[in-house]
């Protein structure tokens, strides 16, 4: 990882031209994202966990977890955001120099203790941001806000999150599974900061990035895409079909 590569992840946080991240969980989906022109990666914690044998949420070993991302980093010419999950219990200073170790130059970091299952409260999870903004003034960091992933908060419930971790340190705000573009259109707006989104089935890029919106991703949607494809070849080959008809 070097300073220009997180200066330009920062600079691609573009309200109304959003930074667009097919989530790659391996070196070989990587490099297809990558060579179709992504100007930066994001690395999927849930497709990469999966694609190790391991449940999601902290289930598989932190140095399994940057290994992978390791390796993805060192394949491509890119800046690369790594899925933190919620820090897999490492300090702060910790987690910082493992990722800066590899190269990263940004990454996720929830809300939800994976150890209680609990989203932590505010003013907790924006104490960890300052503290992992003050072990590393460069990496970029997407604070990622889980109430949508439990309940139906209202906006002002999520925005006010949003704010507190945008003065703790964050560079953006990720309201995971944000359920629509109206939804979407009032945190923008109530959220002085970039907004990282869920693309949702339905939703419309050009229309997310009319919103204001400044990053969008698909998480492990482009893992279970892959999966889905070979589950069909393999289908057909099993019925006796013409295993690469479409």
């Amino acid at each position: 990882m070097s300073n220009a590569q997180t200066a330009t992840l920062r600079d691609l946080h573009k309200s109304g031209d959003p930074l667009i991240l097919p989530n790659v969980w391996d070196v070989a989906s990587a490099t297809i994202v990558a060579e179709a022109g992504y100007p930066a990666l994001a690395t999927a914690s849930a497709s990469i966990s999966a694609m190790l044998g391991y449940s999601d949420h902290e289930g598989a070993p932190v140095e399994e977890m940057l290994d992978i991302a390791a390796r993805i980093i060192r394949a491509v010419n890119v800046p690369v955001t790594v899925d933190a999950e919620a820090g897999y219990g490492l300090p702060p200073e910790e987690l910082l120099q493992r990722l800066t170790a590899i190269g990263a130059a940004g990454f996720n970091y929830e809300e939800t203790d994976h150890q209680t299952g609990a989203i932590r409260d505010i003013d907790t999870q924006a104490s960890r941001i300052t503290a992992l903004r003050a072990a590393n003034a460069d990496l970029v960091i997407n604070a990622r806000i889980d109430l949508f992933l439990t309940g139906t908060p209202t906006v002002e419930e999520v925005a006010e999150r949003g704010r507190r971790y945008l003065e703790a340190g964050a560079d953006c705000i990720f309201p995971i599974l944000a359920p629509s573009e109206e939804v979407i259109a009032e945190l923008v707006k109530a959220i002085p900061g970039p907004i990282n989104v869920t693309f949702l089935p339905g939703m419309d890029l050009h229309r997310l990035a009319t919103l204001g919106v400044a990053r969008v991703s698909f998480g492990p949607m482009t893992y279970l895409t892959a999966l889905d494809a070979l589950k069909s070849m393999a289908t057909r080959i099993q019925s006796g079909q013409d295993p690469y008809g479409t």
